[in-house]
């Protein structure tokens, strides 16, 4: 028989991060009163590239945004060219999959305030990010911006993040609001999913960015879903975004991402960014004919004033005033990167390089990551790329892009190869994920003239290394790792500091075995090389907007809920490097585990002991199980963690605690989230592949 229910109500209590927004509504309203229709819709449209329009004639400044996630933007004119002013070049911040590589929400607010601050020395108000959509394909192109395989990893980055920044007088606008999880086909694609998947998967990160983190702004997607325009779909915006998780601020579209004038006015878009072609001109016309009540155009400026009185504007004479990289900012980057570094392999103790002759070779080992491709980059004073922060230590070094031959008479060999900004870009996904370039055959000569190879790999997403791994002794995933990630990577290297990285996605065996691939739910065949981004933006494609408008994919997400290691786990799929992987210098004990039922929270209690010789962290996993389940999960589902410092011989006690709330599922038949009573089994461990301890609790 199937064990009763329990409905949680998903009703806001009256007192939410949102409502802070709220304390000038009098005002605003006020505001709103003395305005004309023209001025009110001058502000739901950009002014310039990345600005909105505020009220001139009452002293209301312009709305400014930064683009993008990982490192204020150069100033830019119309398409996207760059001004090559002197004072903004920027702190190039580790991008997203290297910030959720750290598993720490602590880490990930530090990195929102170091943003923040660097937007407000430029005078921008809003920063478009973090980039928080699921990573569902291990192909896609701008999987080196988002965060993480699983929801609540990358809602707990997403609330850091979001706090971070907005502590330091900077609104974050989470994007891409909702189910974009491709390049390929994103400005047309329809995205056809399951209610419960949507809310358990691909919602949970702007959930928890808009309710506990408290953004002022979201970013609607390009793609449809359910067969509307993110830019114009009720449901995810009036319905959940508004309705249900009770958001104050403002939405803007993706640029070039809105497609009416009706669909965006009702369906919840406030700013269209770029143009006025719809919420413009069009829109006066609509509400003077009696298409829209002026009562919506009220209700727009009024979420974009919130924003604006919640964000301190930033004097033309005070902003741009020195370079926004700023050393305490350069020192942020630093933490992030050598915390994201993960060993996923170090067979015979190879590493740390301590004492050794080393021959670096590959095609990364100058590369640089803070421009390139399509999309979002930094201009950054310096990056420190993975030869140089190795030649700033301790060791002669002999290197070579492309010659194996330096590898005679080294001790160790370090090969670094991986991606680049071309490989991986936004506007496109990749086609699959080989080395390229020809780096295997390199490391096949490199192997043939010396096995002690220590294999260093630079990219966003994941790669295929199943020679990298049968060649190389170590491998270590360094990711695009900031300007600093060269001076990390050679602490790591040299035994500095203890790697401490944990996987944030799945390495599969191969890219077939993941699953959108394996139930042929991606790719969809498009006409060649359209996207909405490019053709507006990008002076070298001439394509015509309307010719691709009318061909519309669609993205079917048969596989629901197992997306990443749910569907690897449940399936017995084998992988090369499983969620949550990473290996330390140091070995840690977990022990002494004590998992209680408390009102409204399960605590855990449990210990680690760091067996090694130096000091390292250690990030503690909490995987859920369901026992005898009436409703259908994945064998287990992350639900918690801790990153922890532990000295050399020490115990630490470690604490975790998981709201209730965070084990319920979303019914589609009450059309509410429900919390299923029955026994769980706790399961605590250094990787979703590695369980240590576990605990069995009933929940009633």
């Amino acid at each position: 028989m199937a064990a009763a229910a329990l409905t949680i109500s998903c009703k806001q209590t009256s007192i939410t991060p949102q409502n802070a927004l709220t304390v000038n509504d009098e005002r605003i309203n006020e505001i709103i009163s003395t305005m004309t229709l023209e001025e009110k819709v001058e502000m739901l449209h950009s002014k310039t590239i990345m600005s909105s329009a505020g009220i001139e004639r009452l002293g209301i400044q312009d709305i400014r945004y930064a683009d993008g996630p990982f490192g204020i933007r150069e100033e830019l004119g119309d398409g996207f060219r760059p001004l090559g002013w002197n004072t903004d070049s920027a702190t190039y911040f580790p991008t997203g999959s290297a910030l959720a590589a750290t598993w720490s929400e602590e880490i990930a607010y530090l990195y929102g305030t170091g943003m923040g601050r660097e937007a407000r020395f430029r005078g921008k108000d809003i920063i478009l990010g973090p980039a928080i959509n699921i990573q569902r394909i291990p192909t896609g192109g701008r999987s080196y911006e988002y965060l993480s395989e699983d929801p609540f990893l990358s809602a707990r980055l997403t609330v850091g993040y979001t706090k971070g920044a907005q502590d330091a007088g900077t609104a974050v606008c989470l994007k891409h609001f909702a189910v974009n999880n491709q390049e390929l086909n994103r400005s047309w694609v329809n995205a056809v999913v399951d209610e419960r998947t949507l809310r358990e998967i691909y919602l949970k990160p702007f959930q928890a960015g808009v309710e506990e983190g408290g953004a002022m702004a979201v970013m609607t997607a390009y793609n449809k879903v359910n067969g509307e325009y993110c830019s114009e779909n009720a449901h995810l915006n009036n319905e959940i975004l508004r309705g249900e998780w009770g958001f104050k601020g403002l939405t803007v579209s993706d640029w070039g991402g809105t497609h009416s004038t009706m669909g965006a006015a009702l369906g919840g878009l406030d700013v269209q960014m770029t143009g006025d072609n719809y919420l413009g001109p069009a829109l006066i016309d609509s509400v003077r004919n009696g298409a829209v009540d002026e009562r919506v155009v009220d209700d727009k400026v009024r979420e974009i004033l919130r924003v604006r009185f919640a964000v301190e504007a930033v004097p033309d004479d005070v902003a741009n005033r020195k370079l926004t990289s700023q050393p305490e900012q350069q020192r942020i980057a630093y933490e992030v990167a050598k915390k994201s570094i993960v060993l996923l392999k170090n067979e015979d103790n190879i590493l740390p390089l301590k004492g050794k002759r080393i021959a670096v070779i590959g095609p990364c080992i100058d590369l640089k990551t803070a421009q390139g491709g399509v999309g979002a980059g930094v201009k950054t004073p310096y990056e420190i790329t993975v030869i140089r922060g190795l030649a700033d230590g301790e060791h002669s070094i002999v290197c070579s892009t492309d010659d194996p031959a330096v590898a005679e008479g080294a001790d160790v060999v370090v090969f670094v190869g991986g991606t680049n900004r071309e490989v991986e870009s936004e506007g496109r996904d990749r086609q699959d994920i080989f080395l390229p370039e020809g780096q295997e055959s390199l490391l096949e000569a490199v192997h043939g003239i010396n096995p002690n190879i220590v294999a260093v790999i630079l990219s966003g997403g994941p790669c295929d290394l199943r020679n990298v791994n049968r060649l190389s002794k170590a491998v270590v995933q360094g990711w695009w790792n900031g300007m600093e990630g060269g001076h990390a990577m050679a602490d790591v290297l040299y035994g500095r500091i203890s790697p401490s990285g944990k996987l944030p996605f799945t390495f599969p065996v191969k890219l077939e075995d993941s699953p959108a691939y394996a139930l042929g739910n991606y790719p969809q065949l498009a006409p060649e090389g359209v996207d909405f981004f490019a053709m507006m933006f990008r002076h070298d494609r001439k394509e015509s907007r309307g010719e691709a408008a009318v061909w519309t994919p669609e993205a079917h997400y048969t596989e629901g809920q197992y997306v990443g290691y749910r569907w690897y786990d449940t399936r017995e799929v084998p992988v090369l490097y499983a969620f949550g992987h990473g290996l330390s210098y140091v070995g840690f004990e977990y022990s002494d585990l004590k998992a209680t039922l408390c009102k409204e929270t399960i605590e855990l209690n449990f210990n680690i002991s760091n067996t090694g010789g130096m000091a390292a962290d250690e990030v503690a996993q909490v995987y859920v199980h369901r026992k005898d389940s009436s409703v259908e999960w994945p064998v287990k589902e992350l639900k918690g963690f801790k990153r922890v410092t532990i000295d050399a011989g020490s115990t630490a006690k470690v604490r975790v605690s998981i709201p209730l709330s965070d084990l319920r599922y979303w019914d589609v038949e009450s059309n509410d989230w429900v919390l299923e009573p029955g026994e769980i089994e706790l399961l605590v461990g250094s990787a979703s592949d590695d369980i240590r301890l576990s605990a069995v609790l009933a929940i009633n």
